[in-house]
């Protein structure tokens, strides 16, 4: 299954990114889950040291890789390139393992006259669809809110995109703004995932206000959540019921894409 997870920054995608995918490894599974947020904390939320993280650099600051793989020359990045570099070995050199997951980061992309971005985005991308098409393993990808690392030719081998959403109206509208980028890259599964839920008022207010996109289901507000982030801890090692909760969305998940 392949799967990635947007939502407005500080939403709670990332500690869903992070149990879900602990919970694939614990049944056994092989998991690669990519970090291609800038604000770059999946590492945390799987439980991965930051003496392991010291290995681990992202991959668009890579800049002698990058060249290498993309032909592309110091001050050249806006000439010629490969728009299909190898990438088949980074899923297994370039990463960290924590428990059946291997952990990925994209790093972020300059947008703003850096003559750089074109060789990072054919890199970055070309393993997108490498690990959406041509792997077989669970794949997690815990996205910002722009899609900016998909491309068309990659969607339409994911099974889903996850919106996480709390209740309030800046949390909406950057599920709208999702859902619309969605449609541009013809993303047919789209789901919400409800986050610091309260009581049923806030249930009801999530579902009414996005009552046009399909609801896998939610997580309460816990405090355990909180106090494991500011400790570095992945909630998974820390509060069954966080586990038991995205157990019941990942099983909601799969009864929808089965």
């Amino acid at each position: 299954m392949k799967i990635a997870i947007s939502g407005k920054g500080g939403v709670g995608k990332t500690t869903l990114a992070g149990v879900m995918a602990r919970i694939l490894g614990e049944r056994g599974c092989k998991v690669i889950a990519i970090d291609a947020d800038p604000d770059s904390n999946l590492a945390s939320a799987i439980g991965i040291s930051e003496e392991q993280m010291k290995t681990l650099q992202p991959l668009a600051q890579m800049k002698e890789f990058i060249e290498e793989r993309t032909g592309a020359k110091k001050g050249t990045y806006g000439a010629f390139f490969q728009l299909n570099p190898r990438v088949d070995d980074i899923p297994e050199t370039y990463s960290v393992e924590k428990d059946g997951v291997r952990l990925i980061l994209l790093g972020n992309i300059p947008q703003g006259g850096g003559g750089c971005f074109c060789a990072e985005n054919a890199l970055l991308r070309s393993l997108m669809a490498y690990v959406m098409i041509e792997r077989d393993e669970y794949v997690i990808v815990d996205m910002e809110a722009g899609l900016e690392h998909l491309g068309r030719g990659t969607t339409e081998y994911m099974d889903a995109l996850i919106v996480v959403v709390e209740p309030g109206r800046r949390s909406f509208q950057t599920a709208y703004q999702v859902k619309r980028l969605s449609e541009d890259l013809n993303i047919k599964r789209v789901y919400i995932v409800g986050n610091k839920i309260m009581d049923q008022a806030d249930r009801s207010l999530i579902r009414e206000s996005l009552k046009d996109l399909a609801y896998l289901g939610d997580i309460g507000y816990n405090e355990k959540v909180a106090e494991a982030d500011k400790k570095g801890l992945s909630p998974y090692d820390t509060d069954l019921r966080i586990k038991a909760e995205v157990e019941q969305i990942l099983y909601a998940l799969e009864q929808e894409v089965k």
